[in-house]
């Protein structure tokens, strides 16, 4: 029994830019009892037939794993043989992508092993042709959205966080994100996700013993968040560790560590280009707080020496005071009865994590005894006048300063906590 495949060329400039407005967001797919035609690429996937997406993926070795799922997808006689094979190459590309960032293994080309953009731009690769898969035996909604969010699990680490057993070990779990804002130069990396690749189950030795951190990356999109990924992810182990920090990138040459979280999203586009303005939807919305906060040391990070790269305590929110009806900048953060518009990290979808985290945390009764809160790392930069190549020498430098920052970061908490 054979598969076939749609195949999906390049859409025009004219139509990527067609879609730099945000939208609203599509319907969720439903599973139904009939097989349903394959649907198109989404906006995100678009984008990866661009030539920098290209570049970077034939300059890493990753242009093969995409094509390598296709062939087994093309081979699968059931729905079955198809989701062990979504299973295996997803898990598959995340621990490829570790083993880059880390060092083992052929780096597959000359783009720097610290790079997160291949792992970004295989990923879409690799959902894309499980999104026009089209098997001869036939998908339903359903099971095509199960399988591509085994994919997107898998791909990320999601469902590969796992710390040794005994109690020697401090155990430290550190979120990251794709790349964003794609349609305002398509070579973006993110740092907070190169952070992840180069931590994941790697060792920091503190002054109270070695500790383990283990790593997930989330996309940049809000129905993905909506639909609970993240408390997915982080609630089967926020339990069992000593240390959480999200992380994301934030402003120009500074790290924040954000001190308060607002449960308001500002309405920016996503990597899909749809834009959300609303109460970050969370469940039992009736006890939902406006605002949480980190517990992280925050005094002790900022006054340590940990890198090139300031580091400041950020108390500022945007809110509607109590009883009043426009916005306002709070240095000092929220007042009591008011309403978010804005945490310490803003609000997009870093703001939100760190919310969302948070919020599980003391949802979990671990408020007063789990040290965990957002991390914002300096914007990545290109070296002074490079607009066209996809990666320069000051570009590296500076993203492996951030990743080696962020761990001094990790080692500081975990010692004052």
């Amino acid at each position: 029994m054979t598969s076939q495949r749609v195949r999906l060329g390049v859409l025009g400039l004219a139509l990527l830019s067609g879609f730099a407005t945000p939208t609203a967001a599509s319907a969720t797919p439903t599973a139904g009892s009939a097989a349903s035609a394959a649907p198109s690429p989404t906006v995100e996937e678009q984008r990866l037939d661009r030539a920098a997406p290209q570049e970077i993926l034939r300059r890493s070795g990753f242009d093969a794993l995409a094509p390598r799922l296709a062939r087994a997808l093309d081979s699968a006689r059931s729905y079955g043989e198809g989701r062990r094979a979504v299973a295996r190459e997803g898990a598959r590309l995340w621990q490829r992508a570790v083993d880059r960032a880390q060092g083992r293994g052929p780096s597959g080309g000359d783009v720097s092993r610290d790079d997160d953009r291949p792992l970004y731009w295989a990923r879409l690769g690799m959902t894309r042709e499980v999104r026009t898969w089209e098997p001869a035996f036939g998908l339903t909604d359903g099971q095509r959205a199960a399988l591509l969010d085994e994919l997107e699990r898998a791909s990320r680490g999601q469902d590969a966080i796992r710390y040794p057993q005994g109690k020697s070990l401090k155990r430290i779990l550190l979120t990251g994100f794709d790349p964003f804002t794609l349609d305002r130069d398509i070579r973006i990396s993110n740092p907070s996700g190169a952070t992840a690749l180069a931590l994941d189950g790697t060792v920091i030795e503190t002054a109270d013993g070695p500790a383990r951190i283990e790593t997930a990356v989330f996309p940049v999109r809000w129905q993905d968040f909506t639909e609970g990924t993240v408390e997915r992810t982080l609630r089967p182990h926020l339990p069992k560790v000593d240390l959480f920090t999200t992380v994301s990138q934030g402003r120009v040459g500074r790290f924040d560590i954000e001190r308060t979280n607002g449960a308001w999203r500002g309405g920016f586009a996503d990597n899909d280009t749809v834009g959300r303005t609303e109460t970050v939807p969370v469940s039992d919305p009736a006890s939902q707080p406006q605002w949480t906060t980190t517990t992280l040391p925050h005094a002790a990070i900022v006054a340590a020496r940990t890198g090139r790269f300031p580091v400041y305590d950020n108390t500022s929110v945007t809110e509607i005071p109590a009883g009043g009806s426009q916005p306002v900048v709070r240095p000092d953060g929220p007042t009591p009865g008011s309403t978010a518009r804005a945490g310490g990290g803003g609000d997009y979808l870093s703001n939100e994590i760190a919310y969302r985290a948070t919020l599980l945390r003391d949802r979990l009764g671990l408020h007063d005894t789990l040290p965990g809160g957002h991390v914002h790392t300096p914007v990545l930069q290109f070296g002074t006048g490079n607009t066209t190549e996809i990666t320069d020498p000051e570009f590296v430098r500076n993203r492996l300063d951030i990743i080696a920052q962020v761990r001094t970061i990790l080692k500081v908490a975990a010692e004052t906590s």
